[in-house]
């Protein structure tokens, strides 16, 4: 059943992607290629968030056939793809998914062309714009819902709202974490995995789900005590996998996060566990652009004997426990409560 709604929502969205594609051809054929770069970017992947709102919404009494989950998942999918495009320019990451990201990607098309002017600076000024137009669309689904609840309005525009804000603390803790005061480190990494990553990936998507079938306030509530551990642990985990992970798994390279300059719970916990010359060297070479493949090697090491590793690994455990326990509690059918389950089991128990 599921994956009859991931299917139809991948076609509805390259349905709906190949006409604003057509749309922007009316204006000038140079410019599809904004619509085509984020047609790219979201095929395939796991459709996590919408079907995080497809088990809401069936949870809550909502029908399998309902068109109206199918632009939730779209709407989602749309702004997933916006998050992405942006983080990718802000992380100076070159690569997304195993391809180049949507920056990158126009860096190269500017090359290609033969055009003037920074080709980089080009990929950027592209790529932003680009994002924006997912954003965009994204509304444009959300909005096209038809007896769109006040609730649901409600939870669309806080998870907005809540992304960019933790997305701002990320970017203020990358340039400012050397001269926080490390001890409140883990609490401040934990804030910016809450607003940044664990609402908008499990939460919200499980609320609006709920809240599009008229879930009690009771069943939402439940939802959140489920979602939102859930959505930390699988925000640590990326994180884990961010420095250790399988570069031919995870489709980044290796210690990518140390070279972004991430700080991420794994770092706030090696401040707290290192010793003074170890967080000196994280302070000061975390991110930097000359750092080499030995220091990469170095902080990798130094992250894994510290017991920053072991520490983080601790959190996924306690944090997984607890959203299994919520969703024991949860007074769903059978057949949802299974979904649950299923999506429980792939957001922590992943390699990429």
């Amino acid at each position: 059943m599921s994956r009859t709604y991931t299917d139809a929502v991948a076609n509805r969205l390259e349905d709906f992607l190949s006409s604003k594609s057509e749309e922007v051809a009316q204006i000038t054929a140079s410019a599809t290629e904004i619509v085509n770069s984020i047609q790219d970017l979201t095929r395939g992947g796991k459709r996590l968030r919408p079907l995080f709102a497809y088990w809401g919404f069936l949870g809550a009494g909502g029908r399998p056939d309902d068109e109206n989950i199918v632009r939730l998942g779209i709407a989602l999918e749309l702004f997933q793809g916006a998050a992405l495009i942006h983080d990718d320019i802000i992380d100076n990451s070159d690569t997304r998914r195993g391809k180049p990201s949507v920056h990158k990607r126009f860096e190269a098309q500017h090359s290609s062309l033969g055009l003037t002017g920074n080709a980089a600076q080009y990929g950027i000024a592209s790529a932003i714009l680009t994002g924006d137009l997912c954003l965009s669309l994204s509304e444009e689904v959300f909005a096209g819902i038809d007896n769109l609840t006040p609730g649901t309005r409600a939870i669309f525009n806080k998870m907005r709202l809540q992304v960019m804000a933790g997305q701002y603390l990320d970017v203020l803790e990358e340039s400012a974490g050397s001269v926080y005061d490390p001890a409140e480190a883990v609490k401040r990494a934990r804030t910016i995995v809450r607003y940044k990553s664990a609402k908008y990936s499990t939460e919200n998507p499980f609320l609006l789900g709920g809240a599009l079938a008229n879930a009690s306030d009771e069943l939402l509530e439940s939802y959140s005590a489920f979602a939102l551990p859930l959505g930390e642990a699988f925000q640590l985990r990326d994180d884990v996998l961010g420095v250790f992970g399988d570069p031919s798994v995870t489709g980044k390279p290796a210690g990518d996060d140390l070279r972004e300059g991430k700080r991420t719970e794994l770092i706030a916990h090696a401040l707290a566990l290192t010793v003074p010359e170890e967080r000196e060297f994280i302070q000061t070479r975390l991110g930097a652009q000359s750092l080499s493949d030995a220091e990469v090697a170095k902080l990798s090491k130094i992250l894994q004997e510290s017991g920053a590793l072991r520490e983080t690994e601790s959190s996924i455990s306690e944090l997984t426990t607890q959203s299994l326990a919520a969703l024991e509690r949860i007074d769903v059918a059978p057949l949802p409560l299974a979904g649950m389950h299923f999506l429980s089991d792939a957001v922590t128990k992943r390699s990429k």
